[in-house]
């Protein structure tokens, strides 16, 4: 019986895998979800490298999108083709475009028609345009599969390139960029505080607007850890207006 697999991926911790899973079960909620949490590198990936051994021809992998099967453009290319020459059927929820059955379709060739025309040359004739017309629509296929790769990849670096240049410019501005004394405490309610707004906030596809989250906030407890020991307590959720803002605008971190 064939499978269907969804594989999400998360590059560090700041990073929220919920989103990937939820958006490939809504539209596959029968999907086995593979989850590859701080995997840091591309070569650092066990569980897709298990996934990727164990498929089978008729079997189904949806990522949320290219980039969360690849990072590089000519390794994605790659893999996307081996898969498909293996019978995998790959479904990107945001590139719906290049999904594997379209690819099939330019492959087996969309100009297919009974010749007859009476004659042996305008019979040839006819059939190299078709030939040529279905070579075409094959290598358009492959291209359009190539560039979101590359575009992905591209996003990727422009991201990372924006980020050390943003930490250059607020250091320059004298911001502060790290830890700073003082901080730890609210560090320790910011993951927690996060992941409410991630499920909760209007803007993540939660039920409320920003006025009513802080409202929840405040008479909410959460658990955080009270020393290095293993041990927790619990704690208001209660935090200001530019600390929400805060949160939230690292809830909308980019995921790479």
């Amino acid at each position: 019986m064939n499978q269907i697999y969804g594989y999400c991926r998360i590059s560090t911790y700041k990073q929220n895998i919920e989103r990937q899973e939820r958006n490939i079960k809504t539209l596959f909620p029968e999907a086995v979800i593979i989850k590859e949490v701080f995997t840091g590198t591309q070569e650092n990936r066990p569980e897709w490298r298990k996934l990727y051994r164990h498929v089978d021809r008729g079997d189904m992998i949806i990522f949320d999108s290219v980039s969360r099967m690849s990072r590089n453009a000519e390794e994605g290319f790659r893999i996307y083709r081996e898969l498909f020459d293996r019978g995998v059927e790959l479904v990107f929820l945001k590139e719906r475009h290049i999904d594997t059955s379209a690819f099939k379709e330019a492959m087996t060739g969309v100009v297919s028609v009974d010749i007859n025309a009476g004659d042996a040359a305008t019979n040839d004739l006819v059939r190299s345009i078709m030939d040529a017309v279905n070579r075409f629509m094959m290598n358009k296929c492959e291209a359009d599969i190539q560039k979101a790769f590359e575009q992905s990849e591209k996003e990727v670096l422009d991201l990372r390139q924006r980020t050390k240049e943003g930490i250059i410019t607020a250091k320059l501005k004298g911001a502060r960029i790290g830890t700073q004394k003082g901080d730890s405490f609210l560090i320790k309610k910011r993951n927690p505080i996060i992941k409410i707004i991630r499920e909760r906030s209007r803007d993540f596809g939660g039920p409320l607007n920003d006025r009513e989250l802080l409202a929840v906030l405040a008479h909410t407890e959460i658990t955080v850890p009270k020393d290095s020991k293993g041990n927790f307590m619990k704690v208001s959720a209660k935090i200001s207006r530019n600390t929400f803002y805060r949160y939230k605008a690292l809830a909308r971190e980019v995921e790479i």
